[in-house]
């Protein structure tokens, strides 16, 4: 076969080397590659959001090479000869492809998959003496099937049709291959025929042999991740050596610091609160340093249920999403010391701990900012309009509010130190990774740094990155690459699910979203499944009916009690959004409360201070069941790795089943009788 051959040049190092780093036979076996998942015959790619080790200088990587079959064209190529850095490809033949680098160290693969309509129908049947066997749930004519180890392509023809119309890899075959591979790794499956792309495969590898015990797995394996979403300050107070009030007339308490701290997070740690319930992930708020005096204003034209004398409220930084200094850990919450203490403590309990990192704004009173006052947006825009909350307008230059301007990240030095300060995080703490704030509001180009940075400081360590974007399926899934970010957070089946379980949506509507996801992201991704958030009305009070599913909830969690409504439906509800988010694929996300129902209003009703006592029946009841749900997800195989086949999607119930090696997990959710089954069989 024809092939086009390109020598890469690399752009830059950015920790300094004097000799290469990495080579083509070290990626072979580095994480797996997230595959180019074409929207067209023809694609713009930029390769560091594939590899992003590419941007290393040419001393980085010597001698690299690349290769495409003829039925991959590349055009409009951008860079020099010497280094591509970002091209148009087109797919001629509309069939799964590879880009292949190689070196005389060996050689590694980007697999191209084609814009072709995807189906949920392959699945993992067997591994027995060697041979792995998959099969289709629908008839397949003639499909083609690829399969990685890591990032290497295998042999294609070491697929064998089996007589009962499954497909078998002898696996025997890449022996020398798999007896190399040390600790976790993956085997990966692409298939497709002439009118459909499939669900890939996933396989968890354990020493070069296929995971079949979900004990094998531990907390870097990110398919295995519950998360735990936690707002620092109205968690748990620890130390009270740190507690900090404004006690100014003008902030109400709800919205003044309330004492929780590092301290009161490791204290639950240590006591086994999140053993009991299953989480083996904490998403912890942000720890910079927030400003000493009261910013914004909210006013009461209706009153606040707090204090009949105040007609309005000012705010501390007590959320921590007001940075004053990016790199400096603000001391009501805790000290170096006791942040290390928490890390140390999280991970002897196998609980990985991820930072929500704000990059995209700083106060006004910043010094940096006050250095440097040209580093952000411009707050009018061009036609006259004050740029402040236009979410999709201006997305990447509008304010989120008067004292918190957007950073000009598309700017070289303000994107450089935004993302060195990132990285000192990772440099001074042991964290597993990062949730990262307002990611669409963000340029590319600084994802695109990021990546690169900790790419080239970091290579092999484990760190997680998920994102918030509220947006459609394309642009959430334009951020989620190997080079970029890991996962985002998926609102759009969070909503959908939450309209269909209140019975305003069918749950066949549910199911559409899901396969969308499916589609984007990939059938095994760890996009977050949440259950709530702290900018969301509490699921539980919009199941009981207590609040309106489509207001905004500011008012009335300011002006009146919302409460749980009817306490016959509202648990049931907020269960079943437990059960859809445990047996889905993705990464399940549990906001602090809601394992137990927690009620209110939007910011601040959703954030008052954690109850870990005195709770009541109904809740009792579901947080018991749902830490029931979680442990069962966590030894559970089919829903961690499982491959998911829809069979019923119906206005008022949905089935489907989760299968890994042949074993099956039936999930059946009916709204109308707000019941569920788990089944496995």
């Amino acid at each position: 076969m024809k092939k086009t051959i390109f020598f890469l040049a690399i752009l830059s190092c950015f920790w300094g080397c004097n000799k290469p780093h990495y080579a083509a036979g070290l990626m072979a076996v580095e994480s797996p590659i997230m595959p180019i998942r074409m929207t067209g015959d023809t694609m713009h790619i930029v390769l560091t959001d594939y590899v992003p080790v590419l941007y290393g200088d040419t001393t980085y990587w010597q001698g690299l090479q690349w290769t495409t079959g003829e039925a991959i064209e590349y055009t409009n190529l951008i860079g020099t000869p010497q280094v591509v850095r970002e091209m148009d490809i087109i797919n001629r033949d509309h069939s799964i492809h590879a880009i292949t680098f190689h070196d005389k160290t060996g050689s590694f693969a980007i697999p191209v998959l084609p814009a072709k309509p995807v189906r949920q129908s392959l699945y993992s049947l067997s591994y027995k003496e060697g041979k792995l066997r998959v099969a289709f749930f629908d008839t397949v004519t003639n499909p083609t099937i690829e399969a990685y180890i890591q990032n290497t392509l295998i042999d294609h023809t070491l697929w064998q049709a089996e007589e009962d119309g499954s497909w078998a890899l002898d696996m025997n075959a890449i022996s020398d291959q798999l007896s190399a591979l040390q600790g976790r790794s993956f085997l990966r499956v692409f298939a497709e025929d002439e009118t459909f792309l499939y669900n890939d495969l996933l396989l968890p590898l354990e020493n070069g042999q296929i995971v079949t015990d979900a004990a094998q797995l531990n907390r870097h394996d990110q398919q295995a991740q519950v998360l735990y979403s936690l707002m620092i300050d109205r968690f748990y107070n620890g130390n009270t050596a740190n507690d900090w009030k404004m006690n100014s007339p003008e902030v109400l308490d709800i919205v003044d610091y309330q004492g929780g701290d590092l301290a009161g997070i490791t204290k639950k740690i240590s006591e086994g609160y999140f053993d009991h319930l299953g989480v083996n992930t904490i998403w912890i708020s942000p720890i910079t340093q927030n400003p000493w005096d009261a910013w914004g204003l909210y006013p009461f034209p209706n009153g606040n249920k707090y204090d009949s004398t105040k007609t309005y409220t000012k705010f501390s930084g007590y959320h921590g999403y007001w940075p004053i200094y990016a790199t400096k850990l603000d001391e009501r919450f805790g000290t170096p010391d006791e942040l290390r203490t928490l890390l140390d403590t999280a991970h002897a309990h196998e609980i990985n701990i991820i930072l929500d990192y704000v990059a995209n704004h700083m106060h006004i009173n910043s010094p940096t900012l006050q250095e440097h006052p040209d580093w952000h947006t411009d707050s009018i825009l061009p036609d006259g309009r004050r740029n402040f909350e236009l979410w999709d307008d201006a997305r990447l230059t509008t304010w989120f509010d008067k004292h918190i301007p957007t950073l000009d990240l598309e700017r070289e030095e303000v994107c450089e130190q935004m993302t060195d300060s990132a990285l000192y995080w990772l440099a001074n703490y042991d964290l597993d990774g990062y949730r990262h704030d307002a990611c669409k509001h963000i340029p590319e180009g600084y994802w695109r740094m990021l990546g690169q940075k900790i790419a080239a400081r970091w290579p092999g360590r484990p760190i997680w990155m998920i994102g918030e974007t509220y947006g459609s399926p394309e642009l959430i899934g334009s951020y989620v690459k190997s080079g970029m970010l890991n996962a985002q957070f998926d609102f759009n089946v969070y909503f959908t699910a939450r309209e269909a379980l209140c019975g305003i949506k069918g749950m066949d509507q549910v199911m559409q979203n899901e396969m969308t996801s499916l589609s984007t992201y990939g059938a095994h991704h760890t996009m977050g499944n949440i259950s709530g958030n702290h900018d969301q009305i509490r699921f539980a009070s919009i199941a009981g009916g207590a609040i309106d599913i489509y207001s905004q909830g500011k008012e009335e969690g300011w002006t009146r009690e919302v409460g749980i409504g009817d306490t016959a439906v509202a648990y049931k509800r907020a269960l079943l959004m437990e059960v859809l988010n445990m047996t889905l694929p993705g990464v399940p996300c549990i906001y602090q409360g809601d394992e137990y129902g927690e009620v209110g209003g939007n910011d601040p009703d959703n954030r008052h201070m954690m109850r870990f006592d005195n709770l009541n029946e109904d809740e009792q009841k579901m947080r018991n069941e749902v830490a029931k749900l979680i442990q069962l997800r966590r030894h559970s195989m089919p829903l961690l790795y499982g491959d998911f086949i829809p069979l019923i999607d119906r206005p008022e119930e949905i089935i489907f089943q989760r299968i890994y090696l042949g074993q099956k997990v039936t999930v059946m959710i009916n709204r109308n009788d707000l019941t569920y089954q788990i089944i496995n069989e």
